[in-house]
């Protein structure tokens, strides 16, 4: 299968050029020039099959010529030796816990993926790629976490100085080996516009030869389908003529991408609740069928503070550029901080169930589309990362201790090596002549 971009229908590539690539020449994003449809037999086949052996079954529908299937099998085998589980919290409601992989986040399904892809193209191409990523709290962990070790490969992760928790910057910033982090005196859209600004000055982006790893890179997006055709799958076996609405927590709408992508597959998908934060300009566009971009601000919820997210073009580009084609798919919400600590609190106390920030917006937007379109469906949220990533900030909501994982007590106990830089190309540039 091949990739076209936004910009350009015509300028089409490979999946292993966009994926090493990141983005296309002209500065849009890839998409695949067709979506697979899968045959009702297929579907029932996954309905038995375990999570990895389905993502290798997707994932050869747009991979296949440019890896074996017998390797892709070994990758998704490799990648998702975590499990996928769902908890229940009431008839009818459910929480899609994503945050068992080795940095307790949901951004673990696409850069363990990404990253035996990348290494599976650039050792048979025998080159080196420099990935740079912009992070807004869980992409940079599970980034330097994917790609760690390999010769292939070096990375620098970009992250706003006090725009992540305090977890997430020592997961981010300990990493080492053949992993740097870079601390930016900004937001996490000054980031995210330093590595578009990267990717798009030639001269630099061959110069280092860049590699994107965010969600404007396909092996994002792709693999953040898997688990939305699988559990969707299954769920429609055990309530047969449930209608099944995923909430999902949004910041560059990556996920709600991966989502759309599995709907449009032949998931058995009735609609998306897509939940923001106080930053909420795809809200905003769903009521007035208007997009525009806004400066962010920082909130309990941090991975969603995005003013300026990727993956609208994508999600625009999918729908025709039709606002009421969208709206079919996407119902939107947003909540603010002190209404979202409320609901952890609430959820934590009544259910004995702790939520991050993140999926309590999400769990929110369930509540809201329940008192506007009624009960009568089956209502999952989509939980991105583990509450103790945010120990400090929901402690003092619940008023009790979290339970750290060792893998972040470990962290924790490492110095943080990160250097900081101002939100300039320039100094982006020189930092990447002096440790290249």
């Amino acid at each position: 299968m091949n990739f076209y971009s936004t910009k350009n229908k015509n300028l089409s590539v490979s999946f292993q050029e966009a994926l090493l690539s990141g983005m296309a020449k002209d500065g849009g994003l890839f998409m695949p020039e067709t979506i697979p449809v899968l045959s009702e037999e297929e579907k029932r086949a996954i309905s038995s099959k375990s999570f990895w052996e389905t993502a290798a079954i997707l994932a050869q529908k747009f991979l296949e010529g440019e890896i074996l299937e017998k390797n892709l099998k070994a990758i998704c085998k490799e990648a998702y030796d975590f499990p996928v589980p769902l908890h229940e919290l009431g008839e009818d409601d459910l929480v899609l816990e994503l945050f068992h992989g080795p940095t307790l986040a949901f951004k673990d399904f696409a850069a363990r993926f990404m990253s035996r892809c990348s290494d599976y193209f650039l050792n048979k191409k025998n080159i080196q790629k420099n990935i740079m990523v912009a992070t807004s709290g869980d992409t940079g962990g599970a980034i330097g976490n994917g790609f760690l070790g390999l010769k292939s490969v070096r990375i620098f992760i970009l992250y706003p100085k006090g725009g992540v928790s305090p977890i997430q910057e020592k997961q981010l910033t300990t990493i080492g080996d053949n992993v740097q982090a870079i601390e930016i005196e900004g937001s996490f859209d000054d980031c995210q516009r330093l590595v578009k600004e990267a990717f798009n000055n030639r001269e630099i982006n061959d110069r280092y030869n860049l590699m994107s790893a965010n969600s404007i890179n396909i092996g994002r997006f792709i693999p953040q389908s898997f688990y939305y055709v699988w559990i969707s799958l299954k769920l429609q076996e055990k309530y047969p003529g449930k209608k099944i609405v995923f909430s999902v927590p949004c910041g560059n709408f990556g996920n709600l991408f991966g989502g759309i992508l599995a709907k449009m597959m032949g998931a058995p998908i009735h609609k998306f609740i897509s939940t923001n934060n106080e930053n909420h300009p795809f809200f905003d566009f769903l009521q007035t069928g208007d997009f525009k971009s806004v400066k962010s601000v920082q909130t309990l919820s941090n991975a969603m503070d995005i003013g300026s997210p990727n993956n609208f073009v994508r999600i625009w580009d999918l729908f025709g550029k039709k606002v009421e084609n969208v709206r079919d798919v996407i119902w939107g919400d947003w909540s603010d901080d002190e209404i979202t600590a409320k609901m952890i609190s609430k959820i934590y106390h009544e259910k004995k169930y702790l939520m991050c920030p993140h999926t309590a917006v999400g769990y929110l937007g369930v509540q809201k589309f329940k008192e506007k379109f009624g009960k009568d469906f089956l209502f999952v949220t989509v939980s991105t990362a583990h509450p103790a990533k945010f120990a400090e900030r929901v402690e003092e909501i619940i008023k009790e201790k979290v339970e750290i994982p060792d893998v972040l007590l470990e962290a924790l106990k490492k110095p943080k090596n990160a250097t900081l830089l101002p939100p300039k190309l320039e100094a982006i540039e020189i930092f990447l002549m002096n440790n290249l």
